[in-house]
């Protein structure tokens, strides 16, 4: 079973149990507690600054940049390992998290090593 969708592992948690719980009710036999992991968490956020992102790609290593393909730089973080898509807005989406600190910390990281390579302009 895959769930998409909630907005906190608990409430993961809580929707697994209720589909285990309408199974039963429906007479299917479920053998064993679920096992529940996250794989993935999909976050959005704001850096509050504008970003150059011509400049970002070039001094960045493991990012991409093709403004004719898509408008954000792909940026693939190692510690946390995560994707994060940056749009010169400021603002962000990181995927790829197993749990929300990575998430924080991925946005910490990458705040202040753009801030760190001159490419916000707040």
């Amino acid at each position: 079973m895959v769930c998409t969708g909630a907005k906190s592992p608990s409430q993961v948690y809580k929707t697994v149990k209720a589909i285990v719980r309408l199974l039963k009710r429906r007479n299917i036999i479920v053998t064993k507690e679920p096992e529940i992991k996250i794989q993935n968490i999909v976050a959005s956020g704001n850096l509050g600054a504008e970003v150059n992102l011509e400049k970002a790609a070039y001094l960045l290593e493991n990012a991409m940049y093709e403004p004719e393909q898509f408008p954000g730089l792909i940026y693939r973080m190692d510690d946390p390992k995560v994707v994060l898509l940056i749009f010169s807005s400021g603002k962000l989406v990181c995927t790829g998290a197993k749990k929300e600190e990575d998430v924080k910390g991925a946005i910490r990281k990458i705040y202040e090593r753009l801030k760190e390579l001159g490419v916000l302009y707040e």
